[in-house]
């Protein structure tokens, strides 16, 4: 996913281009936004940690390594900002069905199946460390090689995690009648 249009537009940023900026910030914000989003369940939560994200990227585009994606690299910093936001708000203890937010009007709600929601619920019942496999292959589409750059693992050990989380939600999904 790495393009040459993202190595021209991170040295116009680091040639202080904050136009340049602006750019990588629309380019990827649903994309980090849809990962916390769907780590946390929670819309404020996402955002909070998707403005960090980017502050960091800022902050440490200077140490970036052209010869990684840039994709993985900021999916890396997603995925560890999330881990650490669910881990200081203890959010993966005790999670529930509140927890969850459609961000949608009652008519919105009403139209749409409750099979979404349930879904949801039970990727917020998964362990965080396999919540984020599921949802980086199911949900964002990355390939194995992608989501073992962005996770810094071998591509073996994320096809075995994915099958133990599949595995996992699974019996989840079971468990809640999906």
């Amino acid at each position: 996913m790495m393009e040459i249009d993202d190595k021209q537009i991170i040295q116009q940023c680091l040639n202080g281009s904050k136009n340049a900026f602006e750019l990588l910030v629309e380019k990827y914000y649903k994309v980090i936004f849809n990962v916390a989003y769907r780590m946390t369940g929670d819309s404020d939560d996402a955002e909070d940690i998707t403005q960090t994200v980017f502050i960091k990227v800022f902050d440490r585009l200077a140490d970036y390594d052209y010869r990684h994606k840039f994709f993985s690299w900021l999916y890396r910093m997603v995925i560890n900002e999330t881990l650490n936001f669910l881990k200081a708000s203890k959010k993966f203890k005790d999670l529930n069905s509140k927890m969850v937010t459609t961000d949608k009007n009652p008519e919105q709600r009403c139209i749409e199946s409750d099979l979404g929601t349930r879904i949801q619920m039970a990727l917020m019942k998964l362990d965080p460390s396999y919540r984020i496999l599921i949802l980086l292959k199911h949900f964002q589409n990355c390939s194995y090689k992608e989501i073992a750059d962005s996770l810094n693992l071998s591509e073996k050990i994320v096809k075995s995690r994915l099958y133990t989380a599949r595995q996992l939600l699974k019996d989840i999904m079971i468990e809640v009648g999906i």
